[in-house]
């Protein structure tokens, strides 16, 4: 949590960024995983947590724009609470250690707003992204769950976003904490990348690291020698001598920052040539990428060049043909690169993707492409000083993909599929960093992990796989 004046200073400045109205903000609850008692490790909506800092279930909070009132709605913990769960500060307490005066009986929430629209006033809410918060509303508001997301507040949308978009030094420290945390995964999950070792093992070793640093994971991890599927969360395969092991993992703060990093390593601890040489091709994207990011640039742009890049050395490798701008023009390169470079990152790991992709990687300028693989790219948006996002270009071979494009003839003036056919089996190769983007061009966060592919050969056979 950090200090009452930060989340004092959000509120106030969302306060100006909306006309009038009541903005209302429901905290999420606990999930249960298969009966009540019994649930997920609890994680609090990021809106709240961003505007109020509070983080545990029962709450919800109402601003009002034109009083410039704050408040939180929710229930001291009584004598069975305190029995499961040992005594619990006064919500008056902790709302006051974020800067919050009145607290009251999450029962007193219903009556607020219905006097608000009995006086024919705006309530404004986020798109909610849980089915009970959209029960919430219908039962606080009178409309149906199923439709209550076409009612959400696009200009509180806009507001959050505008705000959270851009980290400060504090949200920035908790980012990088978040990275070295995942430093540590990935010099373990290296030295593990071992024949006869389980994907599953390294699944569960870097999650034990994410918890031992004091939060979880940003999100559940891909670690798999089937990176041809993009997110692939199926752990039962033995490694293999010269497979590649594609690690796509992040940490989470206690805070709720998160990092996203994504390594491919050759299990064993040596690339062959054609492996090598399809590395390099991923790694020259992300370098030419990173060094592209900047303020004023649109990613969108950095996306495409990262695209030209690998067709250039496609027709090195002689997988496509044709002119280089034309491939990427029509889309051919999207049959080794079907998603996009990256996304925004901060509380969310796809930053504020439940408030909507068309608000936060999009604006009235950048509209989303209806071309395949571009029409994925989640950010394209120029970049402004304060923006986090991630560099995660890939190249895949995906037989399905293959098989349908090739049976259409598409793109057959850019694609060699006589000589893509034979690298079917292949898999997936993905390399992600986190970047700050700086008033004069852009900054990798957090301490350096092995990338380059002499230095992931050197990771895999370092001695920390003898010394578990």
């Amino acid at each position: 949590m950090f200090n009452k004046k930060t989340y004092a200073q959000r509120r106030a400045k969302l306060l100006r960024q909306v006309k009038s109205g009541l903005l209302l903000f429901l905290g999420n609850n606990e999930s249960p995983m298969n009966y009540p008692a019994n649930t997920y490790r609890y994680r609090q909506d990021s809106s709240f947590l961003y505007f109020f800092g509070l983080d545990f279930p029962g709450l919800a909070a109402v601003m009002d724009v034109e009083e410039g009132r704050q408040t939180v709605f929710g229930n001291d913990v009584d004598m069975e609470d305190i029995i499961w769960m040992g005594p619990q500060p006064a919500l008056k307490s902790r709302c006051a250690g974020v800067g919050i005066n009145d607290c009251r009986p999450l029962a007193e929430l219903a009556g607020v707003l219905q006097q608000a629209v009995r006086q024919g006033r705006k309530v404004h809410f986020l798109p909610p992204y849980r089915s009970e918060n959209a029960l919430r509303l219908e039962k606080l508001l009178g409309i149906r769950a199923e439709t209550v997301k076409d009612y959400a507040s696009i200009e509180f949308v806009k507001a959050a976003v505008a705000q959270r978009a851009l980290k400060s030094p504090e949200e920035i420290r908790e980012i990088e904490a978040a990275v070295t945390v995942s430093a540590a995964m990935y010099r373990e999950a290296m030295a593990m990348a071992q024949p006869g070792i389980y994907e599953r093992e390294i699944a569960g070793w870097i999650e034990g690291i994410a918890l031992a640093g004091g939060g979880q994971l940003a999100f559940p991890a891909i670690v798999t020698v089937h990176g041809e599927t993009l997110h692939n969360h199926c752990h039962a395969n033995r490694l293999q001598e010269g497979d590649l092991l594609l690690i796509d993992s992040g940490a989470e703060t206690a805070g709720g920052y998160a990092s996203d990093i994504t390594r491919t390593i050759p299990v064993g601890g040596r690339f062959d040539p054609l492996q090598r040489a399809v590395y390099e091709t991923v790694l020259d994207m992300q370098r030419t990428a990173i060094a592209m990011v900047r303020p004023g640039i649109s990613y969108r742009s950095v996306h495409l060049k990262a695209a030209a890049v690998l067709v250039e050395h496609m027709k090195d490798l002689g997988l496509m043909k044709g002119a280089t701008a034309d491939a990427v023009a029509a889309g051919a390169h999207a049959l080794f690169f079907p998603h996009g470079l990256g996304h925004m990152m901060g509380l969310d790991v796809h930053d504020m993707e439940d408030l909507g992709e068309a608000w936060v990687g999009y604006d009235d300028k950048f509209k989303r492409s209806q071309q395949f693989g571009l029409a994925y790219l989640r950010l394209a948006r120029k970049l402004e000083p304060g923006h986090v996002l991630t560099v995660e270009p890939g190249i895949y071979f995906i037989p399905a993909l293959i098989d349908l494009w090739r049976a259409e003839r598409k793109h057959a003036r850019f694609i060699r599929y006589d000589r893509v056919d034979k690298l079917r089996g292949f898999g997936g190769i993905r390399i992600e960093d986190d970047v700050l983007v700086t008033a004069s061009g852009r900054r990798v966060l957090g301490p350096a992990i092995p990338k380059e592919a002499a230095d992931v050969e050197a990771a895999v056979r370092s001695p920390l796989g003898g010394e578990r």
